[in-house]
């Protein structure tokens, strides 16, 4: 075969144009999305068939199946979708993924759009060093769009010819007539593929060229387009794989979900090909089994493909409780706390785009308050429990809760300055500026929480007991606190467009006054020798650190507020 290394290169490198043209393209379109994009992401809440919609639209403007699925790896944790709804996400984004293919097919194969590719760039390279970043976002935009298709371009051209090169069609030959064992061989082809070059959108492009080619037939392109729908869960799967247990679940039911549409069409996979074969003639196309003509095949292989994911999902929609059921039994939850101590949004890395790993962090960030909150839970049970044996069992989780606190600040902040290095929007840079405010401000409440017990630990072991009165008051004063971290998270789970600081500054005014309240209490207290005055100084302390506490937790409430606008913190008093 007469078929240069330096030509196999020329094909690698085109496909590579390719990769890089839709992954400046998938980018622009998000960094162009913007806040639209988090309006369709919470659409997600509602039911299932609006996740079918919600997922099409997501894939469509990211055009990559897979990094919608690791999203929605951090949705379910989140809560902010069941795993439910997220199946009907993963459905959505199967349909979604075909838009690369009729793209390709359309325009890629009926002119040479690689002819206004050069404009295009002349157009939007431009705009990429201009400062506005949306007028730069759609300069990325135009260019990767033009590279995608210049990619295309260079590789049709760089496939060897067949009509030179006869020994490829030869060597196919030996596997195309084996009936069953051909298609389940070009699924794992295609499955294969995928895998090794992590994209179905550039896998489903080289089969669309190897058909034009004539390298394969219109039944052996659609049998390895089935493959490339197994291996596009493969990326969420392998993201999955050090998540928890709802991200693995939300991974494999994108696995099931394919690997049963796939089996299913097997069965019929001749009658559903002669079918979409009689299509296409009868919209006055030839037939696409036509070993000659090979014209049609890219646009009946996009038609094959569009059909069966939408015949696949409006088939399994009903069938989606069962689904979810199944993934429950296969990825069993563990035992203990273990994964209470993990990162569960984070850990699958940055997004395609500097917005999205935002969203990411937010969720992350929600969920390290969530675990300080529950690290007060265990403080107050602390505060009234008097057997020995559990004491120290509480304490030793507060102190193992203070120890990950440290270590999941660390990580939220390495994830964020692994943000800072991209292109960042205004907006977007006020954001990360605040969250690195906000993880700051949560880890100085998880050492308060450590404080209040470590108080608690000094009070036991000098056997010194509390007064009703004392422990009144201290119970009233922990509930404003309560009501505080109450505040917080809910302005942090809301948008951090618009966010009310009132109810945090009375809930702040409410604690100083009850606090200075106390210490005049206890200053007349000591003086009439009310109680001794070791316990003085433990209530004392009890009830500053408590305000300090909630001073931290209001100050996570300002750090929002200022992406908005400057706002004067709170000053810790001692």
């Amino acid at each position: 075969m007469n078929y240069s290394f330096i030509q196999f290169l020329t094909l690698v490198g085109s496909l590579g144009l390719f990769l890089f043209g839709m992954k400046m393209l998938s980018e622009s379109l998000q960094k162009v999305a913007g806040d639209r994009m988090r309006t369709i992401l919470a659409a997600m809440t509602s039911n299932r068939f609006k996740g079918i919609l919600t997922g099409l639209i997501v894939t469509t403007v990211v055009q990559s199946s897979s990094a919608t699925t690791v999203m929605l790896v951090s949705f379910v944790n989140a809560g902010l979708i069941s795993l439910t709804q997220s199946v009907g996400v993963i459905m959505g984004a199967n349909i979604g993924t075909t838009f690369t293919a009729w793209m390709i097919s359309l325009l890629g194969f009926k002119f040479s759009i690689s002819a206004i590719s050069l404009p295009l760039i002349g157009i939007g390279f431009p705009l990429v060093f201009s400062k506005n970043h949306s007028r730069k976002s759609w300069g990325e935009l135009l260019v990767g769009f033009a590279l995608l298709f210049l990619g295309l371009d260079f590789l049709k051209n760089s496939v060897p010819n067949i009509s030179e090169s006869p020994e490829i069609l030869a060597f196919l030959s030996n596997y195309t007539e084996g009936g069953v064992f051909s298609l389940l061989l070009f699924v794992a082809i295609g499955t294969i593929l995928t895998v090794v070059i992590q994209s179905s959108s550039a896998t489903m492009a080289l089969t669309l060229v190897m058909c034009n080619s004539g390298w394969i037939s219109f039944e052996l392109a659609a049998a390895m387009v089935l493959g490339e729908n197994i291996g596009t869960t493969i990326t969420a799967n392998i993201a999955a794989a050090v998540a928890n247990v709802s991200a693995k679940r939300t991974a494999r039911a994108h696995l099931i979900f394919n690997m049963f549409g796939v089996v299913w069409m097997l069965f019929i996979f001749k009658f559903f090909l002669n079918n979409v074969a009689n299509f296409v003639m009868d919209m006055g196309g030839p037939d696409p089994f036509d070993p000659v003509n090979h014209e049609s095949v890219p646009v009946a292989l996009s038609i094959f493909h569009s059909a069966f994911n939408v015949i696949n999902t409006f088939l399994l929609v009903f069938f989606t409780p069962y689904i979810v059921k199944l993934v429950t039994k296969l990825v069993p939850s563990r035992k203990g706390e273990e994964e209470e101590f993990r990162l569960q949004h984070i850990n699958i890395g940055l997004l395609s785009t500097a917005e999205l790993s935002l969203i990411q962090a937010k969720k992350e960030i929600i969920t390290y308050a969530k675990r300080t909150y529950k690290m007060y839970g265990f403080f107050k049970d602390l505060f009234v429990e008097t057997n020995e044996k559990k004491f120290k069992e509480i304490f030793e989780r507060i102190e193992k809760y203070e120890e990950i606190s440290d270590r999941v600040e660390v990580e939220i902040a390495t994830y964020l300055t692994k943000i800072s290095i991209h292109d960042l929007s205004d907006e977007s840079s006020k954001r990360l500026q605040a969250m690195f405010n906000i993880i700051n401000d949560i880890e100085s409440v998880s050492d308060s929480n450590y404080n209040l017990a470590k108080t608690m630990r000094r009070k036991r072991k000098a056997n010194i007991w509390f007064n009703q009165e004392v422990r009144d008051n201290l119970n009233y004063m922990f509930q404003l606190v309560d009501e505080a971290y109450m505040v917080m998270l809910e302005n942090l789970e809301g948008s951090y467009g618009s966010i009310n600081l009132g109810p945090a500054y009375e809930a702040e005014e409410k604690i100083n006054q009850f606090r200075n309240k106390l210490r005049k209490q206890h200053l007349k207290n000591v003086e009439e020798e009310k109680y001794k005055y070791q316990a003085g100084v433990i209530y004392n302390d009890l009830f500053s650190e408590a305000e300090k506490l909630a001073d931290y937790i209001i100050n996570v409430s300002e750090d929002i507020a200022e992406i908005n606008q400057p706002v004067k913190k709170a000053v810790l008093q001692n």
